[in-house]
Order: structure tokens, then sequence, then C-alpha cells
């Protein structure tokens, strides 16, 4: 992979560059999300609701609980590459990337172990109902077998946009997924094993994928090459990026063990609400993976740009982010109003399920706004290295919040909107917070010196 890969921020036009590296991320996660979007469309018109339940919501959540975890913990380590290739440190970012490789590689196999063999246990805690479980269980059980492939490359990827190359990633993700769903027609569809056919075309696909960045990362002749003979774990490296990386893991953690006490609630409703929720999970993904790119090139933008000591570019970059986020936020609101219930359609015919699903999406859309100050702001705070305080603010405004409002509110009034309230009572509060800190007290604030808004 030659030089040329890589994505100098600290010097150009700032949207030109925050779009130039969103558009392949956005791309990249689009295919991504296609992994579970793919077995959830083919299972639901297959299987029937009890498989699209079974391959969603529930098991979806736990699967979720462990590569946030995971992929939080590696934003870290690139926030750390980022600012070495920022500041032209070519050792450092050499001695990363191995301890990077590594660390996932043994993460991913204790892991696979781990949720292999609870995975029964974990579901029984979600009150998934019975007539679920017989498919629920195998499903999640390989899936964890599976999953070392997939934090490898997740932490690979995110190797290579800590450098600016956001484009590698998305052509394996183009690669992948359409393995994915092409295993997903013939495993399901023609050969019956439904939602294990679903579990096993997904890993597989996952598998290639790490593979392939494996590949490209040993091919390149800069500081991010990988020499497999070479990987160990650099541990004063590693102490600071797992130091970066601990609080987005935890916060994303938080977020997950809020969401596994709304399943939780949800799977009491039944299993036209559960199927419901999990189609909707996979269709807000429209929003979420649009600004949690955003969020991403500008962690990215910066940490190259706080590497190199431009303050100048760093306070731009928060401001033209916010413009951006509140444009796609808008775009995307208009598309799931117009086109919600026929997306809806793409997972069941159910008539009950898309008028449940249709109501989940209209009552959950004019949310969306009240996050945009999260995710901008955490991802310009995680590029300076500024983690924990956020982490704090979103596990006191989002997770501590909303697992009250779950616990206190929804036995009284168990119904699919008040647990659904919980999201923007959670978001307004954790923006308020959020601007208080950035306008007050953040790293970011005294690192400028001066009043950047």
């Amino acid at each position: 992979m030659e030089q040329t890969k890589k994505l100098d921020m600290t010097k150009g036009n700032i949207d030109t560059q925050l779009l130039s590296f969103f558009f392949p991320i956005l791309l990249g996660t689009f295919f991504q999300q296609l992994y579970n979007t793919a077995d959830a469309v083919i299972v639901g018109q297959n299987v029937g609701k009890l498989g699209l339940a079974a391959v969603g919501g529930t098991t979806g959540t736990l699967i979720n609980l462990f590569i946030g975890i995971f992929v939080g913990l590696s934003s870290g380590f690139s926030v750390i590459i980022s600012q070495h290739f920022g500041a032209k440190n070519n050792r450092l970012v050499s001695e990363c990337v191995h301890t990077s490789i590594m660390f996932s590689l043994i993460v991913g196999i204790i892991v696979s172990i781990f949720g292999a063999v609870f995975s029964k246990i974990m579901l029984l805690y979600m009150n998934v109902p019975e007539n679920i479980m017989p498919m629920a269980i195998p499903y999640l059980q390989i899936y964890f077998l599976g999953l070392a492939p997939n934090l490898i490359y997740n932490m690979g990827a995110g190797l290579l946009r800590a450098v600016g190359d956001s484009k590698t990633p998305l052509i394996f993700l183009i690669i992948s997924c359409f393995i994915n769903i092409i295993l997903d027609i013939i495993l399901i569809r023609f050969l019956g094993m439904g939602v294990v056919g679903a579990a096993i075309a997904t890993v597989t696909s996952q598998t290639v994928s790490a593979i392939l960045v494996i590949t490209v990362l040993s091919k390149r002749e800069d500081a991010l090459k990988l020499y497999i003979k070479r990987l160990h774990i650099n541990f004063p490296e590693l102490g600071k990026m797992i130091s970066i990386g601990t609080a987005a893991g935890m916060q994303s953690a938080m977020y997950t063990i809020a969401n596994i006490l709304i399943q939780a609630s949800i799977n009491t409703l039944g299993t036209d609400t559960i199927a419901a929720f999990t189609a909707y999970g996979k269709i807000d993904t429209l929003f979420w993976m649009t600004i949690q790119s955003l969020g991403i090139s500008v962690t990215t933008f910066t940490g190259q740009n706080f590497g190199y000591g431009n303050k100048d570019r760093v306070k731009k970059g928060i401001i033209h982010g916010m413009v951006l986020a509140i444009i796609i936020t808008a775009i995307v609101i208009i598309l799931l109003k117009l086109f919600g219930r026929t997306i809806y359609t793409l997972f069941t015919n159910d008539t009950s399920v898309l008028d449940i699903g249709t109501a989940m999406l209209n009552f959950m859309v004019f949310a969306f706004p009240a996050y945009i100050t999260i995710e901008v702001f955490s991802g310009s705070l995680r590029g300076i290295g500024d983690s924990w305080i956020p982490m704090i603010i979103t596990a006191s405004g989002v997770c501590i919040l909303r697992i009250a409002w779950v616990i206190i509110m929804v036995p009284r009034y168990p119904n699919i909107f008040t647990i659904l309230w919980a999201y923007p009572l959670s978001w307004i509060t954790t923006s308020i917070l959020f601007i208080i800190y950035m306008f007050g007290l953040s790293k970011m604030k005294f690192w400028l010196k001066a009043n950047i808004y």
C-alpha cells in the first residue's frame, strides 16, 4: 500500500477533508451493518417473525455489548496512532500497530470462548421467550465462536483510518458483505439452515475481512507495515492506548447495558413487539452510522491536528463538524419519515409487526437531533486524549438515567412508548452536560487557551 493512501489532515480545506474521510467510513459502516441486516431480512422473509426476533434484538444487543467494548478500546489505539502520525513518529506508530493486532487476537480468543459457553445463560437473564430460545441459542453461540476475526478486522481498519486511509477498509467491507449476502441466500433459502446458516454466513464473511486487512497491513511499505513474526505487546504504549480507549469502551458498555434492560422489558411485550423492535434497530442505523461516521472523522481530524499542534484547525474542525452533523441528521429524518414503513416491509409483511414498528420509528426520528452534540463533542475530546470525563458524562446522562427510567417508570406504565421515552430524555440530558463541560472545564478549552466558541 502506497504512502499516498494516507490523508494528512493537518493542512487543506477542512470541509473537504472531513467529508472525504466521512463518506468512505459511512459506506464502510453501511456495509458493516449489512452483515446483520442481511441476516435479519433473509431470515425474516424465509423463517418468519420468530427467526427475525432470534437474530435481532436480544442476540444483537448481547453481541453489541462485547463488540462495543472492544471497538471503544480500539478507538484509544486509533487516537494514539493518529497523534504519533501527526507528530511524524514512525517508530511509535510501528510499535502501536503490532501491539494493537496482538491485543485484538488475545481478546478475541478469550471473548469467543466466554460467549459460546455462557450464551444460554445470558439469553435466559434477558427474558427471551421460550419459543425463540431454540433459534437464539445456536445463532449466538456460532457468532461468538467466530468473533475473533471480527475484532481483528475492526482493529486493523481502525489502524488504517488513524493515518487517514478510510477507503481500504471500505473495499474490504464491500467484499465481505456480498459474501455474507450470497452465503445467506445459499444457506438459508436453498439449504434451509435457518438462523444457523445466518450465523455461519456472518462469521465466514468476517473472517474474509480479517484476512484482507492483515494482508494489506503486511504489504505496506511505511510505518504501518505489519510483520506477523514481530507481533508483541509494548506495554507502555498499550497502557496509553487502553487509558484512552477504556473510557470509550466503558461508555459503549454502559450504553449496551442500558439497552439490555430495555430489550429485556421489550421481551415481555410479545413476539410481534420483539420482531418490530428488531427491525427498528436495523432501520435506525441509517442515523447512527452517519452520525458516528462523522464522529470518527472529527476524532481523527482532531487527533492529527492536536499532534501537530494546530489549534486553529482544531477549533474550526469542531464547528464544521457540528454544522455537517445538523445537515446530515435533517436528511436522515426526512428519509425515514417518508420511507420508514416501506423499509419495514423488507423484513416482514406481518401487519401487526409493521404497525408497531412504524409507530416506533415515527416516535423516535424527531429525537435524533438531541444526540448530535454528544457525538461531535465526545469525538473531538477523544481526539486530544480527553476521554474519561466524557465517559462519566455519558454514563450519568445516558446510561444511569435510562436505567432508572426503565426500572421506575416501565413497571408502572408497561407499554412500548414508555420504554422508548428513555432514549430522548437521556440524549437531551447528556447533551446539556456536554455543552456545560466543553464551555467550562474541558481539557480542550484549557489546551486552546481561548474561547473557541
